[in-house]
C-alpha cells in the first residue's frame, strides 16, 4: 500500500515547492467534507448563516455560504492562500487522508470512492482549483487502497434459499467482495470543469452529489458510491424572487458497473447455476431536483428530485429518453396492447424511476431543525393513484435536530439528534407488487455505479434508525450515537417463514471533531453485535421433536464487529 502512496504524495509535495505559493478562490466543498459542511449547518440553526440555503442541492459553494475561503468555516486559521491581483486565481485544494480498519463484516456509508471492505483501507485526495473569468476547472482525484480481506457472506443452507437470494442480487450490482486480494484504484474524484454566470454554473463533472434534507441517507443521491462522469446545470446560490428563493440541479450521466458476481464463485452448496451475468453495458441516468423556500414562510424548504436510469442499448431516442424533467411526455416505445400486458410507463420504456418530495424546517430562534422525505421507485398512475395509496414502493427519510446552550460564553452547545430511514416494502405488497428499492428486473445493475449504491446507503429493503449526542464548539466536536440497522428485510420475508431470523445491528460509536490551525482531525470507533448474522439461526437439536417447547431455544448465530476511522486534512 505504502509503495502505491508514497508518489502520491511526493508529486504534491514536488509541486508545492515548485510554485511556492498557493492563490485564490474559495469554490465548492465536497459532500461529506469532514466537520467542515455539518458545521455550515449548525451554523444555520444558530442564525450565523443565510436560512433560504436548503442544503437540499449539493455541493455548496462559497457564493451560497458568503465565504472567500470556504475551508475557513470558523475563522481559526490563517490561510496561506491570496490573490493574482488578474482574473486568473489558483487554489490549492487541501489534503484529505482517511483510514479505516474493519473487522469481522463490512460496514458504512457516505464515504464516497472507499469501498465495503474488511481488513485496512485509505483514501486520500489532494487537488488544485483554478478560475479565469467566467470558465472554472476544478481536478481533485482520489487514491483507494484497501486490503479486501475474505469474510463469510451470505452461506444459505438451502437451494430454495439460494434461489430466492439470487432473484435479489442478479438484479443489483452490489457485490460482496470487490475482487480477489487488495484494491487499488485512482478515481477523477471531486473534479469538474465549469461556464459560471450569476447563480448559474454549467459544465462536465465527477463530483458526489447529494439531493434531500437527509443527513446520513438521502433517497435518491449520496456520496456512498464514487462520483460518476455527468454534465450538470444548476444553482450556485438561491435565486431570489417574489415568491421566494430557489435552488436547483438537473444533471445526465454515465453509470459503470463493477464487473464482479454479486458473491465469490465455485464454492460448494453456494449453487452458483442461479447466477445470470448482467449485461455488459453502461447505463444513462438523467436526474432533476428543485428546492424552493416561500418568501412568508422563512426557514422552510420544500421540493423534489426525480432520475430515472436505463441501459444504454434499450435508450430510446425523444427527449424525455434524456432528460428527466417534470411535464414531458413520454415517448413511444411500445403500443396499447402491450401496454396492457405489461405495466406502467416506466416499465415499459426499460428504465427505472425514482422520486422524492421533501421539505426541512430550520428554526434558528430554537436553535432546531427538522425535516422529511418521502419517495417512490414506482411511479403512480395517476394524481389519484398517488393520494390513494401513498404507501404503494414509498421510502422514507425523517430526522430533527437541535442545539442546547451550554457555556455562551465559549459558544459552546449540546447537541442531540436522531434519523430514521426506511427502504423496506410497505404492507401493500401483498396485493400490489413492486420492486424492492434500488433493484430492478431490467436495468439489471439497479440504482449503482461502481458496486456501490447511488441512495441511502442502508441499501435497498432496509432500515435504519439512529440518535445521536455531542458536545460542539466551532469545529470541534465529541459525540457519541447508537442505531439500529435491519438488512434487506424484503430478501428476508421473501426467503423464510421464520419469524427468530432478521438480521439486525445494534451499532454504537464514539467519535471526535477537531480544529488546529491549519489541521481538522477526525476519529471514530464503532461496534456492533449482529444478531443473527446473514439471517441464520440454530435450532435446537430436539425442536423438530417439540417445536412449542424449544423454538425459542436456538443458538443465535450472532457476530460482532469493530471499526476504527480515523483522518486528517490540512488546509492551505
Amino acid at each position: 500500500m505504502i509503495k502505491h502512496v508514497i508518489p502520491y504524495l511526493a508529486s504534491l509535495i514536488l509541486f508545492l515547492i515548485v510554485t511556492g505559493i498557493s492563490i485564490g478562490l474559495a469554490q465548492s466543498l465536497p459532500v461529506g467534507t469532514t466537520a467542515l459542511e455539518d458545521n455550515y449547518r449548525r451554523d444555520q440553526l444558530l442564525g450565523k448563516l443565510d436560512s433560504s440555503i436548503s442544503f437540499s442541492v449539493r455541493p455548496l459553494n462559497n457564493k451560497a455560504l458568503s465565504k472567500s475561503n470556504i475551508y475557513a468555516s470558523d475563522s481559526t486559521f490563517s490561510s496561506n492562500n491570496r490573490d493574482t491581483g488578474n482574473d486568473l486565481h489558483l487554489e490549492l485544494l487541501p489534503i484529505n487522508w482517511q483510514h479505516q480498519v474493519t473487522s469481522g463484516y463490512p460496514y458504512g456509508w457516505n464515504d464516497g470512492s472507499m469501498i465495503p471492505n474488511v481488513g485496512y483501507q485509505t483514501q486520500l485526495s489532494v487537488g488544485i482549483y483554478a478560475e479565469y473569468k467566467f470558465l472554472s476547472i476544478q481536478l481533485r482525484p482520489e487514491f483507494v487502497y484497501a486490503q479486501n480481506q475474505y469474510y463469510l457472506g451470505f452461506d444459505g443452507k438451502t437451494k430454495p434459499s439460494w434461489d430466492v437470494w439470487y432473484s435479489y442480487y442478479n438484479n443489483i450490482d452490489m457485490p460482496e467482495h470487490f475482487g480477489d486480494g487488495s484494491y487499488t484504484k485512482l478515481f477523477p474524484g471531486q473534479s469538474s470543469i465549469r461556464v459560471n454566470y450569476g447563480a448559474l454554473s454549467a459544465g462536465l463533472s465527477t463530483e458526489n452529489i447529494w439531493w434531500g434534507p437527509g443527513i446520513r441517507n438521502s433517497l435518491l443521491m449520496s456520496n456512498t458510491a464514487p462520483g460518476f462522469l455527468h454534465a450538470t446545470l444548476n444553482t450556485t446560490r438561491p435565486i431570489r424572487t417574489n415568491i421566494g428563493s430557489f435552488e436547483g440541479q438537473f444533471i445526465a450521466g454515465k453509470l459503470n458497473g463493477s464487473g464482479l458476481a454479486p458473491t465469490k464463485q465455485g464454492i460448494a452448496n453456494h449453487y452458483d447455476e442461479y447466477y445470470v451475468p448482467k449485461p455488459d453495458t453502461w447505463r444513462y441516468i438523467s436526474g432533476l431536483t428543485m428546492a424552493w423556500q416561500p418568501k412568508w414562510l422563512p426557514g422552510l424548504s420544500v421540493g423534489f428530485a426525480q432520475s430515472f436510469i436505463v441501459n444504454r442499448s434499450d435508450q430510446g431516442s425523444g427527449i424525455a429518453d434524456y432528460l428527466s424533467l417534470p411535464f414531458i411526455g413520454y415517448t413511444s416505445h411500445y403500443n396499447e396492447e402491450d401496454r396492457e400486458d405489461t405495466g406502467t410507463d416506466e416499465q415499459l420504456r426499460k428504465r427505472d424511476a425514482y422520486v422524492s418530495f421533501f421539505g426541512r424546517w430550520v428554526m434558528p430562534k430554537g436553535n432546531a431543525e427538522i425535516y422529511v422525505e418521502y419517495g417512490r421507485n414506482d411511479l403512480p398512475w395517476d394524481n389519484r393513484d398517488f393520494v390513494v395509496e401513498m404507501e404503494n414502493s414509498r421510502a422514507y427519510t425523517v430526522g430533527f435536530r437541535k442545539l442546547l446552550p451550554f457555556n455562551r460564553a465559549r459558544q459552546e452547545f449540546w447537541q442531540i439528534g436522531l434519523e430514521a430511514t426506511q427502504t423496506e416494502k410497505s404492507r401493500t405488497l401483498q396485493v400490489r407488487e413492486g420492486n424492492t428499492w434500488y433493484i430492478h428486473p431490467v436495468v439489471r445493475h439497479g440504482y449503482t455505479h461502481r458496486g456501490q449504491l447511488l441512495g441511502a446507503g442502508i441499501g435497498p429493503g432496509s432500515n435504519v434508525q439512529a440518535v445521536y449526542v455531542s458536545w460542539l464548539r466551532g469545529v470541534k466536536q465529541i459525540g457519541i450515537q447508537a442505531e439500529r440497522l435491519v438488512h434487506l428485510n424484503d430478501f428476508y420475508y421473501s426467503a423464510s417463514q421464520d419469524i427468530r431470523g432478521n438480521w439486525v445491528d445494534l451499532g454504537f460509536s464514539a467519535l471526535t471533531e477537531w480544529d488546529y490551525k491549519h489541521f481538522v482531525f477526525n476519529a471514530k470507533v464503532h461496534y456492533a453485535h449482529s444478531y443473527n448474522y446473514q439471517y441464520e439461526v440454530i435450532p435446537h437439536p430436539d425442536q423438530a421433536q417439540d417445536p412449542d417447547k424449544y423454538w425459542w431455544s436456538f443458538t443465535p448465530a450472532d457476530k460482532n464487529q469493530f471499526q476504527l476511522s480515523i483522518g486528517a486534512m490540512y488546509r492551505f
